[in-house]
This record gives C-alpha cells, sequence and structure tokens, in this order.
C-alpha cells in the first residue's frame, strides 16, 4: 500500500507541473492580456484539479495494466507453439512465416476498431460535424469510418513489424493515394477527413496501440523495439484519412447514382 502510494504521488507531481505551464499562459493572458475576470473561477480551478488527478489515475493505469497487458498479449499471440511453427525453425524462417500471425493481424484489427469507437475526441469530433453540417454526416457513420481505418492500418503496422519491412515505404505509399483521393473526394469532406486522421492517436488509442507495438517488437525475433516498436501510430493517423474520404466518395456516387434513378 505504501509503496503504490509513493508511486501515485510521483506521478501527480509530474502531471502537476506539466499542467502548471498551461494553466500559467491560461490565466495570464486572461488576467495580463484580455484583462477580465474569468466567471464561475471556483468551477473552473476544480475543473484543473479533476483533471489533474485524472491524468495522474490514467498514466499511473497504463504503467500499471494497458503496458504490461499489451505486451503480454504479443507474447502469447507470437508463441511458436500457438502459432504452430517449429520452434528450431522459428528463427530462421521468422520473415517467411508471417501468415502464420494471422491472430495478431486479427488482434491488432479489433483493438483498432474498438480503442477507437471508444476514443473521446473522434466522438466530440463527430457530434461537432453533425452539427455544422445539419445532419448531414452520421456521428456514427463517422465514428465507424475512421475506426475501420484505424483497424486496417495497425493490422497492416503489425504485418510490418513481423516482416521487418521499412515503415517509410508503406507511410510515402499512403500519403500518395492520400493525395490521389483528396482530388476526387468532395470538397467538403476533405478537411474533417485530415482531421480524423489526428483525433485518432488520442486518450484510449495510443496506449494500446503504442503497447502493442513494443510488445511485438521485443518478442518477434530479429525484431529492435527501438527501430520497430515505434510506427504504429502513424498508421492509425494516416489510414482514418483514405477511410473517411473513401466513405464520402462512395456516399457520393451513391447519392447520384440515386439521383439517376429518379430522373429516368
Amino acid at each position: 500500500m505504501t509503496d503504490w502510494l509513493l508511486e501515485f504521488a510521483g506521478i501527480l507531481f509530474d502531471t502537476v507541473t506539466d499542467v502548471l505551464p498551461i494553466a500559467a499562459i491560461l490565466f495570464g493572458f486572461q488576467f495580463l492580456v484580455i484583462r477580465r475576470q474569468l466567471p464561475h473561477l471556483y468551477r473552473i480551478l476544480r475543473g484543473f484539479l479533476y483533471v489533474i488527478l485524472g491524468l495522474a489515475f490514467f498514466l499511473m493505469g497504463l504503467e500499471q495494466a494497458l503496458f504490461p497487458v499489451g505486451k503480454l498479449m504479443a507474447q502469447q499471440l507470437t508463441d511458436p507453439h500457438f502459432l504452430g511453427i517449429d520452434v528450431e525453425l522459428y528463427k530462421e524462417t521468422i520473415a517467411t512465416q508471417w501468415a502464420s500471425y494471422y491472430w495478431v493481424y486479427l488482434f491488432a484489427f479489433a483493438i483498432g476498431f474498438s480503442t477507437t469507437i471508444a476514443e473521446p475526441s473522434l466522438i466530440a469530433v463527430a457530434i461537432k460535424a453533425n452539427d455544422v453540417s445539419g445532419g448531414n454526416i452520421n456521428p456514427w457513420g463517422l465514428r465507424i469510418a475512421v475506426a475501420i481505418g484505424v483497424a486496417l492500418g495497425i493490422s497492416l503496422g503489425a504485418f510490418r513489424i513481423i516482416t521487418g519491412t521499412p515503415l517509410h515505404y508503406y507511410i510515402i505509399a499512403g500519403y500518395v493515394v492520400v493525395m490521389v483521393q483528396t482530388l476526387f473526394a468532395p470538397r467538403s469532406i476533405i478537411a474533417l477527413a485530415y482531421d480524423s486522421g489526428g483525433v485518432t492517436t488520442s486518450t484510449v488509442t495510443v496506449p494500446l496501440v503504442a503497447a502493442l507495438g513494443l510488445g511485438l517488437s521485443a518478442t518477434v525475433p530479429g525484431r529492435n523495439p527501438m527501430l520497430d516498436g515505434f510506427g504504429l501510430i502513424a498508421f492509425a493517423s494516416l489510414f482514418p484519412i483514405m477511410s473517411v474520404m473513401g466513405y464520402a466518395q462512395l456516399g457520393h456516387w451513391y447519392a447520384r447514382r440515386q439521383q439517376q434513378k429518379i430522373e429516368e
């Protein structure tokens, strides 16, 4: 119990030092530049307290739960006995046995989809997009489109870690696809699609995705956690841009087809 309290106190102190500069900028501009009193000051201060406590508990949860679970799942899913791979040939044939890791790809897809659906920042963006568009953008449609993009991206990122192929090949090819899509996608969706790629890398998604990447790179033979463990978050940011623009393009095509049928 004492060790837990000491660890929490250390994380809480670090959180306070991280949040203080933000508070100083906000209050400094309010009182020194704008020179107006803040309405509901007590409620704002109470909110800052909740933020600090919430971040401290969240960071402690990462260290004690999410990162260990991610590493454990990676170890279990890449175990040669679980995969049915000959242990003697495991290290020598790792690059050619990528198809045996289908459970890893499925797990990466499921983690990417479920964490994105639960991402608070994506929910907020989907609600605002629905309000601004007058109901034309369905919040659930947008969330599912983004979640599918993240899931596909993380699955491909897991494949990259297992095969050891260079990260920049995937990222360059992905952005080429994004640029081509941008030329043909409806203008009203382009900015939202690019923002959708950013909001996925937030509170819920990043810790689990990072834990999965580091766990895979630490357990797959021949992989270096420093070189191969990072990069999954880049996939989680890139592929939702494609999926949201693709979702809009399909919707636009379907609407035109329906209009043509009515005219005929």
